[in-house]
């Protein structure tokens, strides 16, 4: 009897220690596995609008000051812009879809001046859905359609020495995209979200405009944008072209015109033509 015990006892403790093992062998295998992922940042986030830094942007006439203390800006400054987004849930319709958030920040910088003051700065928090098209045959090539809400201001409030400064538009949109070969095109249709309160910049509509058209072309190393908007009533709008090209890694020659309305949040009511050039660290 008390044999039968010893061994039972034995086989317990084989039994015990080999789990013991398993369960190490598991969390051995998660903790490398997510200490790797920490080592080479290896996270959701992800490129959304370009990011980069512009280091020299000169445009036509002056920028408008609405500091109080009349400070002068230059009209040559720096543009950063930081964009990116997360997928936060897929197919819940079971249509191949993709669940994204995604922040741009956005910043128009006076470096060529006594102090570097930033002279506008805008945030561009997004929600929005991918759903994938499958558009093989026909001329038009249906690649995706995107349906999103995005809010879009320059958080200043009316108060002491910033005067009349703020500015915001929230508004849902979609974007159609086709896709030819190495051609991108996308048609985006804004409209302004319900409980706008727009009376900081009640007419920044007629500025912005509710359409979009955008062409992203690549040959060789070598991409091309071309983005024009506006708003069809009212005749105002703006065109945008980019060119980048890879340097190092994931470092690219970026050059940008922009001619129109709506550079700036601060600026949508000022025809503004620039020209910027720096380096991007996505496309």
């Amino acid at each position: 009897m008390n044999k039968c015990i010893f061994i039972f006892l034995c086989f317990s403790i084989q039994i015990f220690a080999s789990e013991q093992e398993f369960d190490k062998n598991i969390t051995d295998v998660q903790t490398s596995e997510y200490f790797k992922k920490w080592e080479h940042s290896n996270f959701g986030l992800k490129p959304h609008l370009p990011n980069y830094v512009l280091l020299y942007g000169f445009r036509d006439g002056s920028y408008t000051s609405y500091d109080a203390n009349s400070r002068e800006y230059t009209n040559i400054e720096a543009q950063l812009q930081i964009s990116l987004k997360i997928n936060v849930a897929k197919d819940i319709l079971n249509l191949g879809e993709k669940y994204y958030l995604a922040y741009s920040h956005r910043a128009f910088w006076q470096i060529y001046i006594e102090s570097s003051p930033f002279r506008e700065t805008n945030y561009n928090p997004e929600a929005f859905v991918v759903f994938p098209i499958l558009d093989t045959t026909s001329i038009f090539k249906l690649h995706n359609l995107i349906v999103g809400y995005s809010h879009n201001s320059n958080g200043q409030g009316d108060n002491g020495d910033l005067v009349f400064r703020s500015r915001s538009v929230n508004y849902m949109y979609t974007t159609l995209s086709l896709k030819h070969d190495f051609l991108i095109t996308e048609f985006t249709f804004f409209a302004p979200f319900m409980g706008n309160d727009l009376s900081d910049n009640p007419d920044i509509i007629d500025y912005l405009g509710c359409s979009e058209v955008k062409f992203s072309y690549f040959t060789g190393k070598h991409m091309f944008t071309l983005r024009g908007r506006g708003n069809i009533t009212t005749g105002n709008g703006a065109v945008e072209a980019t060119y980048s090209h890879p340097l190092v890694n994931d470092v690219h020659l970026y050059g940008k015109i922009f001619s129109g309305y709506g550079e700036s949040l601060i600026d949508y009511n000022n025809y503004i033509t620039k020209f910027s050039v720096g380096f991007s660290f996505s496309r």
